[in-house]
Order: C-alpha cells, then structure tokens, then sequence
C-alpha cells in the first residue's frame, strides 16, 4: 500500500476498512458486555443488534482513521487526531441517539443528569474518551491491522468481507422488525407520562420472543418518545418559557 489509508479505495483496500469495522464492533460489543457484568452480574447482549457486535463502534472507528487521513494526512498530529475523533464520533453518537428515537419513538440511553451534555445524547465525558480512543485507533491500532490485513491473499480477504457484510444486513433487518414493537406499542398505548407507556412496554416486550426480551435487556433504562409525548413536553416547555418571560416582565416592572 502507498498510503497508509488511501482516499481513493481499490477493493482490497475497502475490504481492509470492513475488516477494521467488524474488529472494532466486536472489542465494542466485549467492553459493553463486561461493563454491564459488572453493573448487574449477568450476561447482557447489548446492542441494538442480535449478534456479538455493536456497529457504532465499528462505525465510528472506520470514521475516525478515514477522517484524519482526508482532514489531516498520514501525519496527523496528536491533538489533530484527538480534536478529529472527539468532533466525529460525538456526532455520530448524537446522530445514532436522534435516528433511534425519530425511527422507534424511544430514547435508548439519556446522559440528561450528566454535566456538559447536549439533549442528552451526548456528553463531555464520553467525548473525550472518544478522542483518547481515536488517538490509539489512528496511531497504533489501525496502522498495525492495516499492514496484517495487507497480508492476506484476495480470496481470504474477499470471503471474510462478505461474511462479516452479509450476515450485519440479515441481522439489521430482524432486528428491526423485532425493534419496531417499541414504536408500534408506544403509539398505542393509552398512558399519561413516559413512564407508564416505558412500563407496559416492557411489559409487553417481557412477554414476546426470546429476541424481544433482549431488547429489554439491552436498553434497561429506555424511554418512550411517542408523538403525543413530544407533543405534551414541547407545550410544557413553551408555557415555561412563557412563565420565564412573565416573571422577568415583573421584575423589571418592579425595578422601575
């Protein structure tokens, strides 16, 4: 390879950044698993997926040696690739959170009650883990995949890209399907707050497959974000805007 990590892609290369996605969605899957073990003393399949990996991490990875090669070069500076992965994998972070909750009508993981977070889905304390783990990514851990992955011969390389590429579709799209009893009993449900509709749907997902049950596993602290709550918490935040106003007209009023 000329380039550690070339703009323009030949196929082998491409395969190079499957490889380095599946590496990274796997050791993001373990980290989640293990932390959660230690959390609560069991087993969690965490992740919106079904299988053993979990593609943001993958994602954000794949993001992060792509962007710092395009932005900055081969010779990225420390504080360039720290400033590139805390940006990018911040936004990707914001973005997944946004996209689960517009296409399930649920909030998956909430950082509101942590300090420097933005709605929630992101949090300073994440951000910059995400720079320090971009900084070992870029200069270390990468570059030495990149040169073993360089090792193998095309119809190894070919093969292994497509069962890793095959199987994260097959599995995006069941779990999809299983996923969408969130948004579908969310939306039917005759609750009054976030709470109660959260409750019966963990009640009834409790009750399904063994699949829909994972999900409650996964995501213990998910809320629901149905229309008519949005709704609702939009018209609470306008009254207490208009109660804000109010009050400042007064004590100006008083003032003079």
């Amino acid at each position: 390879m000329h380039h550690l990590y070339p703009v323009s892609l030949s196929p082998r290369e491409f395969c190079f950044f499957i490889l380095l996605f599946m590496v990274f969605s796997v050791a993001g899957w373990i980290m989640e698993v293990t932390l959660k073990y230690i959390q609560f003393h069991r087993f969690i399949n965490r992740g919106f997926l079904i299988g053993p990996y979990c593609p943001i991490y993958g994602t954000g990875a794949v993001i992060v040696t792509a962007v710092v090669h395009i932005i900055a070069g081969d010779d990225a500076g420390y504080f360039e690739t720290f400033l590139i992965s805390f940006v990018f994998c911040g936004a990707l972070e914001y973005f997944v959170s946004w996209y689960m909750e517009k296409m399930f009508h649920a909030r998956w993981w909430d950082y509101s009650e942590r300090p420097m977070n933005l709605e929630g889905r992101i949090w300073i304390g994440n951000l910059i883990l995400f720079g320090i783990g971009g900084l070992f990514i870029v200069k270390l851990i990468a570059p030495l995949l990149f040169r073993e992955f360089d090792k193998l011969p095309d119809t190894l390389l070919y093969g292994l890209s497509i069962f890793i590429v095959v199987p994260i579709i097959a599995d995006n799209i069941v779990s999809y399907i299983i996923t969408s009893m969130v948004r579908k009993v969310g939306e039917s449900s005759q609750g009054d707050s976030t709470e109660e509709i959260s409750q019966e749907i963990r009640r009834i997902l409790s009750q399904k497959s063994f699949f829909h049950r994972r999900i409650l596993d996964a995501y213990p602290y998910m809320q629901a974000r149905t229309k008519a709550i949005q709704k609702r918490i939009s018209e609470e935040q306008r009254r207490l805007r208009q109660r804000i106003k109010e009050e400042r007209r007064r004590f100006y009023t008083r003032e003079k």
